[in-house]
């Protein structure tokens, strides 16, 4: 078309007017062309893009008519249609994953729009938790259930929070916590609400089962032989009064059961003032606490019933700064029962060493570790050394690591023991 003005132009130039019309036409007829060739691509592209503007990817360009050129746009769009539904596939499938995944969780979840209320999306177990239908703003909650409303949706739960909610004229506890993100320019809130009524109930129940197996176990090893003797002492004394003369009291017979049945039911009442002190540790009064002026005093009481029975005992603190938030008392009885439980696993042992460490791990927990070369703890026991009342001792209440165990976890805290027979025990106070 370049050429062809310059041929013009000269033309023109040389007064050839004749030559000068048909290139003219030429040069119409090349500009024409050139308008189609444009003009085909233009609508091409608006076909592509009007597709793409209502999400439309179904679209199909066909690869196998036109000019060269419209093919090979064409096959262009036709494989970003292809790739951008095999993604939108992938999306789908993920969702439509996470969507069945989050449906069966026993869990409830909500997101709504914190700004007109709008749910985003919740699962069955939500509405059936709170017993309220399918509904698309939270605003429907409101007008029905104002306080069911308050407290699930306009009071915050930075941390799970155990509430009490009226559903079926019936109140349930439910755990709730939630969080706000954002999406572009609108905020949403995810709510979670769990209903651990059954699972209080279950584990309230199983613990109601083990303490009276415990409780019905230990009254009756007093009872049934306190009834027993009962019932011979009221035989002979019955015998005794209807024929005197033939049945005599043994007055130091009546004297030793009456002693025996004495200390059998002294034994109940020290198992239940036993159990009624496990059961009282309940709140703690904290206090910020140097572990080497613990560790002080704890020295100051035991070495000398320790140093009389010849065993070695070593205090150690990492750092003279270590401290501790605590009830003072129950930790140093914690302490108290883990020295008394090495004392009497070291008696026997040639060369006895119980050893009280304080440290800081890399993650920052304070451990405070009492070991022992003891005889260590039999694997078959291991598990119930714990459970309260169990002992392997021939003399003792079984509390004493029981009430350990309750302490540590009312300071949120933990107590971890590592023993193998013959070679010694450590437990670990973890704070």
């Amino acid at each position: 078309m370049v050429i062809g003005i310059i041929t013009l132009a000269y033309t023109i130039y040389l007064s050839k007017n004749a030559i000068a019309v048909v290139i003219g036409i030429g040069i119409l007829y090349l500009g024409y062309n050139i308008y189609e060739y444009v003009k085909r691509r233009f609508v091409a592209m608006d076909d592509f893009f009007e597709a793409v503007k209502y999400r439309d990817f179904s679209r199909w360009f066909p690869e196998d008519r036109g000019p060269k050129d419209i093919r090979f746009l064409y096959k262009g769009f036709n494989e970003i249609n292809r790739t951008i539904k095999e993604i939108n596939s992938q999306n789908e499938a993920q969702y439509v994953y996470l969507q069945k995944i989050l449906e069966m969780v026993d869990i409830g979840i909500i997101s709504y729009n914190l700004e007109n209320g709008n749910v985003l999306w919740s699962n069955d177990t939500f509405r059936e938790t709170l017993d309220v239908p399918s509904f698309k703003n939270i605003r429907f909650i409101e007008s029905r259930k104002p306080d069911l409303y308050n407290t699930i949706f306009e009071t915050y739960h930075r941390e799970p929070n155990s509430i009490t909610i009226a559903v079926q004229n019936d109140k349930i506890k439910v755990l709730v916590s939630d969080t706000i993100f954002q999406v572009d320019d609108d905020t949403y809130k995810l709510v979670v609400v769990q209903n651990i009524d059954d699972t209080l109930n279950k584990n309230e129940s199983d613990a109601w089962k083990k303490l009276l197996s415990v409780m019905t176990h230990e009254i009756m090893n007093s009872i049934a032989p306190i009834s027993s003797l009962a019932d011979t002492l009221q035989r002979n004394l019955q015998m005794s009064l209807d024929n005197p003369s033939e049945n005599t009291l043994d007055l130091e017979d009546i004297n030793s059961g009456i002693k025996t049945i004495k200390g059998r039911s002294e034994g109940l009442l020290k198992f239940a003032k036993t159990y009624r002190s496990l059961s009282k540790v309940t709140h703690l009064n904290l206090e910020r606490v140097m572990v080497s002026d613990l560790f002080k005093s704890i020295q100051l009481l035991m070495e000398p019933s320790i140093k009389a029975k010849n065993i070695e005992v070593e205090f150690s603190v990492s750092s003279k700064k270590l401290e501790l938030d605590i009830d003072r008392h129950l930790i140093e009885q914690v302490l108290i029962n883990l020295i008394l439980n090495a004392i009497d696993a070291c008696k026997n042992q040639s060369k006895p060493l119980i050893k009280i460490i304080a440290q800081k791990t890399p993650n920052r927990d304070v451990v405070i570790k009492v070991f022992d070369n003891g005889t260590g703890i039999p694997q078959e026991i291991m598990e119930n050394i714990f459970v309260p009342f169990f002992t392997s001792k021939a003399v003792g209440s079984g509390i004493g690591l029981s009430l350990c165990k309750q302490i540590m976890l009312l300071h949120k805290g933990k107590i971890l023991v590592n023993s193998k027979e013959d070679e010694g025990s450590v437990f670990s106070l973890v704070f």
